[in-house]
């Protein structure tokens, strides 16, 4: 790991304007993704800037009837808290689908968000990789690409999004609330969060140069069974092939999304709209403009298999 210096910010957003003032500058808090990539020098920030008792480690009610996150919420805290259990039923199924307990017991809500992909190419710096060191090419394309994206990629990049719980977010339609250097507020839905690679794979979401997530905001409840189902190679610690998080009502319409198989989650309202038709009809939907590689094409079908359980679950439930 390289030399660098530390400081513990005061405020949002004198963290901001701390990142801000120092080139190769960075945020941490859980660390759980940063300090691994430093220990390999994919990451290598010549300033960390701690977030830890800026006191956005809480989880409150907004005036809207919907939740307020904290960035700074473990993952052990969001997934236990009673009002997520009760209310937001496949946000806290995802998050305890995810890593292990010592894990989730440290990292953030901010930090899920902005964890980086896990291609081997990614993590090998003999190997070129388009997001660890931009125009260097994709080793992963015409190598082995089990474990890579189907849909969302590009000429670029094949690599997926790890996570597990921006997977159930994005079926929830949160918000993530930002500060930035100059103190100024915005909000970014979550379907706008994760960038898509194009030629620019490693401007990976919407955030701007020094600007800090705050919170994510969900919305008022929604009814319905909510499940969470996850397909991997071994039952625990182990990142997804296919997932499905679902929000299935009970006139048979809802809302599906899909981890493991692009560069972001991955939903579409055309395959809400034809839940009612069947997993067959979704997956079509989902999986329109799809490029496979002769390793991972298997992942066409088990999106639709494993949609398929998720909504005779729902249905039995």
């Amino acid at each position: 790991m390289r030399p660098f210096s530390y400081e513990v910010a005061a405020s949002p957003a004198g963290a901001a304007r701390a990142v801000a003032s120092r080139p190769g500058a960075k945020f941490i808090a859980g660390g759980t993704n940063l300090l691994d990539l430093m220990k390999l020098e994919i990451e290598t920030p010549v300033h960390l800037v701690d977030l830890q008792g800026l006191g956005l480690d809480r989880i409150e009610r907004t005036a809207e009837g919907g939740l307020r996150i904290g960035a700074l919420v473990s993952n052990t805290d969001l997934a236990a808290d009673a009002t997520v259990r009760r209310h937001y039923g496949v946000l806290s199924r995802a998050i305890v689908a995810g890593a292990s307990g010592q894990l989730r017991n440290k990292a953030t809500t901010a930090g899920n968000l902005l964890q980086r992909t896990r291609c081997p190419y990614f993590y090998d710096t003999n190997q070129p990789c388009n997001k660890r060191a931009p125009g260097s090419g994709c080793a992963a394309i015409g190598g082995v690409s089990r474990q890579l994206g189907v849909v969302g990629v590009s000429e670029s990049c094949i690599a997926t999004y790890p996570g597990d719980m921006a997977v159930a977010l994005r079926v929830l339609d949160a918000t993530v609330e930002t500060i930035g250097a100059d103190g100024d507020r915005r909000t970014i839905p979550i379907g706008a969060f994760h960038r898509l690679p194009g030629s620019t794979p490693h401007v990976e979401n919407a955030l701007r140069p020094a600007e800090l997530i705050t919170a994510v905001l969900l919305p008022p409840p929604l009814g319905g069974i909510h499940l969470y189902r996850k397909v991997r190679d071994r039952a625990s610690y182990a990142f997804a092939l296919v997932s499905v998080a679902a929000v299935i009502q009970r006139d048979r319409g809802g809302r599906v999304a899909i981890g493991g198989i692009a560069p972001r989650p991955w939903r579409s309202e055309a395959a809400d709209a034809a839940l009612g038709r069947g997993a067959g009809a979704v997956a079509q939907r989902l999986l329109e403009g799809a490029t496979p590689t002769g390793d991972n094409a298997y992942k066409l079908t088990l999106v639709e298999r494993t949609l398929a359980a998720t909504i005779a679950e729902a249905r039995a439930a």
